[in-house]
């Protein structure tokens, strides 16, 4: 690894690398491969989910990666449908055996889907999962503002990440601020958005060619100086050590202000608003 990434520190006290490994897609055995690739590429955070259905080929790859458990920090995800207590804890056993793994370093509830309203339920079993060590760190993912305060206000327990969808075009401004009052980490994914929108903004590819870096490149470092840790998915051993390449340079703050005005309120890549959205 060329350069040790740099870390955050959750409210929690636990840390975690700024920039970790989107896993979406990665299936079977090209999918260890792109996993174990990854790691030796230099990512140490690892990002899967239980509806990924490829918990089994993730833990595969960091077997072959041969990156001792304890240097690596393994992010998955809890499904919708076992949101009530029991089936909670079950998912988290379940997801761990399929890791081949004893403990997730940080695992969070996938979505809050309102409408079933079983989400302070699963939250209270991610508090005792990190009691009894399942979990070392606990969060969630596409909370929006009220989500997050029910469960902070019914169980006294902040989440210490919240996952969500982040890149240039829909910047989760208000989110992020709501983020900075709870002290939670921000965490994006889709951090690059779609790749033939982004690859043909003139106003990113200006600042790509200024710093002799790609288009994602100058995006990731933007999350990075947002203060987002991001988790770009890639297969290409090439592009993965790119994506890793962004410590070495910095954005103006005219730059940071160029890509800001990029977002808008249309910009979610898929119509999946967590006020409604429901993923079981």
């Amino acid at each position: 690894m060329e350069k040790e990434i740099p870390k955050v520190t959750l409210n929690d006290g636990t840390t975690l690398p700024v920039i970790g490994l989107g896993t979406y897609g990665l299936w079977g055995n090209a999918g260890a491969n792109a996993v174990s690739s990854g790691i030796n590429a230099g990512y140490r955070l690892i990002d899967t989910a239980y509806n990924y259905e490829n918990e089994g080929a993730v833990g595969e790859g960091i077997r072959r990666s041969g990156i001792p458990r304890e240097e690596l920090w393994v992010t998955s995800k809890l499904p919708g449908r076992y949101h009530t207590y029991e089936k909670a804890l079950v998912a988290i056993q379940e997801s761990l055996y399929r890791l081949q793994l004893d403990y997730f370093d940080l695992y969070l509830i996938h979505w809050p889907m309102p409408n079933q309203d079983s989400y302070v339920e699963a939250w209270q079993a991610l508090i005792d999962a990190k009691k009894w060590g399942l979990v070392r760190s606990i969060g969630v993912s596409n909370f929006l503002p009220e989500h997050l305060e029910r469960i902070i206000g019914e169980t006294g327990v902040t989440p210490s990440l919240n996952q969500v969808e982040l890149h240039p075009f829909f910047n989760q401004q208000q989110q992020r601020n709501v983020h900075n009052e709870f002290n939670i980490q921000t965490q994006s994914w889709s951090p690059i958005a779609k790749a033939k929108d982004i690859l043909s903004n003139e106003a990113i590819r200006k600042i790509a060619d200024r710093h002799h870096k790609t288009i994602a490149q100058v995006v990731l470092r933007w999350q990075y100086q947002i203060g987002s840790v991001s988790i770009p998915r890639s297969t290409s051993a090439k592009r993965q050590r790119e994506n890793l390449a962004i410590f070495d340079f910095a954005l103006s703050d005219a730059e940071m202000t160029a890509i800001a005005e990029l977002s808008r309120p249309d910009g979610r890549l898929f119509d999946m608003d967590p006020a409604t959205h429901e993923e079981f």
